[in-house]
């Protein structure tokens, strides 16, 4: 039943404008609602709601994640939307932060203004 369910991620935000002009201008998600229990966003067809919580610490690890086709190609692109991509002392493309596993996936890792950490990742 909930394989073929969509998936409903939940993210935690200090400051919704913050947030919602990173999510849509940065991301590219659609806006949806504000209401008064979440900031909901679309990304493509599943759903982000982004909580207020005025006191949090972000995660030091990988909250959302995106699986691309191309990550080089999603890296460009949010690169050019003004994202910064984390570059990690393990990771073998030093200039875009693209870490390479011994398996051949790729993977890159940004954070969103709260300091909740993300990535793209492509896997084979």
């Amino acid at each position: 039943m909930l394989t073929n369910a969509k998936l409903v991620g939940f993210i935690l935000t200090k400051d919704y404008e913050r947030a919602r002009a990173f999510y849509e201008g940065k991301m590219g998600f659609e806006f949806v609602s504000d209401d008064p229990f979440a900031l909901v966003m679309r990304a493509g067809g599943n759903m982000v709601r982004i909580v207020k919580m005025a006191d949090f610490v972000p995660l030091q690890s990988t909250v959302l994640g995106w699986e691309v086709a191309d990550v080089e190609a999603a890296v460009s692109w949010l690169t050019e939307r003004g994202v910064a991509f984390e570059k990690y002392p393990w990771v073998q493309d030093k200039e875009r932060g693209i870490w390479t596993t011994p398996g051949g996936d790729k993977v890159a890792w940004f954070k969103d203004p709260d300091g909740n950490v993300l990535s793209v990742s492509q896997h084979h």
